[in-house]
């Protein structure tokens, strides 16, 4: 009876990795934009955190200062998209998980 328990659970473990490593494929088509300045400056990353495309207005060139600011709010704000869409997806599979546990990716 024990052996039967074990097998069950190793089946249910392979069959979650194998839909988790779908999502994780899917998630890599995902791509997601930041923006800041009123979408003066536009970032646009996918879920694996590769840029994809920054987009720069003409009209914040002449301040690098405030470019700088703005290209960095615009990566945070792409980034803070990747985690919630990153957590969206995965939600299924930390449901009954510990709090606070993460996944690694």
């Amino acid at each position: 009876m024990m052996k039967g328990g074990i097998a069950g659970l190793m089946k249910q473990a392979q069959q979650m990795q194998a839909n988790m490593q779908k999502a994780q494929e899917e998630l890599a088509l995902i791509n997601v934009e930041g923006q800041a300045g009123s979408g003066a400056v536009k970032v646009t990353l996918s879920c694996k955190h590769e840029v994809k495309r920054v987009s720069i207005d003409a009209s914040v060139m002449d301040d690098r200062e405030m470019l700088e600011d703005l290209i960095a709010t615009a990566m945070g704000d792409a980034l803070k998209k990747i985690e919630s869409t990153t957590q969206e997806k995965m939600s299924g599979f930390t449901a009954g998980m510990p709090p606070g546990f993460k996944l690694p990716f």
